[in-house]
């Protein structure tokens, strides 16, 4: 089975589990089209879906990131983008994922944070 996502004005309106015949005789007449995703696609990388490490196959990562509703499809980019989360917010578009402007802090520590948008700072929390 397939993942395929219902765009509507680059906007993803809709997702189901098919195989790829459905298409084959399914009559949609509501605007937009459907677009495969792959479910185990995060930033341009497919994940094994047992291990969660990258696939030795990465032929199976499709269009940057697992569609959702809501999320933005870029015909150019040939991805699904999400919401931006901050206006300050750079888009990667290697991975299509937001990124602030300023580094997490350290990964191996046990503190966590949170994005202080009006002072550009990681505030932990």
């Amino acid at each position: 089975m397939a993942h395929f996502a219902k765009v509507v004005d680059e906007i993803v309106k809709n997702v189901i589990v098919a195989e790829p015949e459905f298409f084959d005789t399914y009559v949609d007449d509501s605007p937009g089209e459907w677009i495969q995703t792959s479910f185990n696609t995060i930033g341009g990388i497919h994940y094994d879906p047992i291990t969660k490490e990258p696939s030795s196959d990465q032929n199976k990562a499709l269009r940057k990131n697992f569609a959702g509703i809501g999320l933005t499809y870029s015909r150019e980019m040939d991805a699904f983008i999400p919401p931006k989360p901050f206006a300050s917010w750079i888009l990667n578009e290697t991975t299509c994922l937001w990124e602030s402007p300023v580094p997490y802090p350290d990964a191996d520590s046990d503190e966590r944070y949170e994005w202080n948008e009006e002072n550009q700072t990681w505030d932990e929390i």
